[in-house]
């Protein structure tokens, strides 16, 4: 007998401006929402499924479909972990359960997860890939004093010269989303620390890292696309100083955490990431960011129209998510 609901929703939101990187640009954030109501109770989740590893709306929606009479069944936050792989769907699952769990048990999914009690979040905000004087005019602009530059272009020094320039009060983390050549990596590195530059993200396509085991520079690299659950945590260790967990790519709040810990244990630092959607894909991301040391959770900020009760940014810091949203 069915004791839950399961509603799967694809949702289209407009951006405020193109939102662009090495691979190209997007004008809007397709993701699909997942409702799970139990009684009068609902647990919310969000996933943005991801082209670069081959998903689609259609796939996401399909693959939680197979699972339909489980879930609504009363199927486990940790039976989902080995019945659906990693990645976006099984990420929209489990947050939707981790909610609903928070929703009937009266107990916040902090608490649940065993977090730390949520606080404001510095956040970095995103400066998307264009010519060094436009990133260093859209730098102005941010109040926020962490910025996360889009790179993946000859300009790429220049890019990071301007928004310095502009921005000389900001400490910067650069992504170049898996679009430098080893043979540009050098001078980058080296004139990166001089220019407010605290991390640099995935330079190298994923697959095609070993040049870091010999990285040069005193800036700390980070791993994104190379990087997905707790799994690869050894063997990245090698090659990065920290990692970059997205729920969307871990499948969701359980493994994030299991994530989180392996990093650590492995000596390596840890960012919280996201892409670009709204406040029910970054609330469960917004609690994670309590056991990391950075934060890049600037998805809402990108979207023309948010949820109702959508999370609060103030000058480069998010509030915690109120429980009318999430958790």
């Amino acid at each position: 007998m069915r004791n839950r609901r399961l509603d799967i929703t694809p949702v289209s939101s407009p951006l405020r401006a193109a939102f662009a990187i090495s691979r190209g640009s997007k004008t809007s954030a397709e993701t699909v929402r997942v409702r799970l109501q139990q009684g009068e109770r609902t647990g919310w989740g969000e996933c943005v499924p991801y082209g670069r590893y081959g998903e689609t709306i259609e796939s996401v929606t399909a693959t939680i479909e197979t699972l339909r009479e489980t879930i609504e069944t009363g199927l486990t936050r940790a039976d989902l972990q080995g019945q659906m792989p990693a990645g976006a769907a099984r990420c929209s699952v489990d947050c939707a359960l981790w909610d609903l769990e928070a929703k009937m048990s009266g107990t916040p999914v902090w608490q649940l997860a065993g977090l730390p009690e949520p606080k404001p979040v510095e956040s970095a905000v995103t400066v998307s890939l264009d010519t060094p004087e436009k990133m260093a005019e859209a730098a102005m602009a941010i109040q926020g004093r962490l910025l996360k530059l889009k790179l993946g272009g000859a300009e790429d020094l220049k890019r990071i010269e301007a928004v310095h320039l502009a921005r000389p009060d900001a400490r910067l983390i650069v992504d170049a989303n898996e679009g430098l050549v080893p043979a540009d990596f050098p001078s980058i590195s080296r004139a990166a620390a001089d220019l407010g530059v605290v991390l640099i993200e995935q330079p190298f396509p994923a697959g095609k890292d070993d040049a870091l085991e010999r990285r040069p520079g005193p800036v700390a690299v980070c791993a994104d696309e190379s990087a997905h659950t707790s799994a690869d945590i050894q063997d990245l260790a090698r090659r990065y100083d920290a990692v970059n967990v997205k729920l969307d790519k871990t499948g969701g709040l359980t493994e994030a955490l299991a994530m989180v810990r392996a990093a650590r244990a492995s000596g390596m630092g840890v960012m919280v990431g996201c892409m670009v959607a709204g406040s029910i894909s970054m609330a469960p991301a917004v609690l994670l960011a309590g056991l990391c040391d950075a934060a890049d959770l600037d998805g809402p900020l990108w979207l023309k129209d948010d949820v109702a009760h959508a999370l609060t940014y103030r000058d480069g810091w998010i509030d915690p998510p109120p429980a009318a949203l999430w958790g």
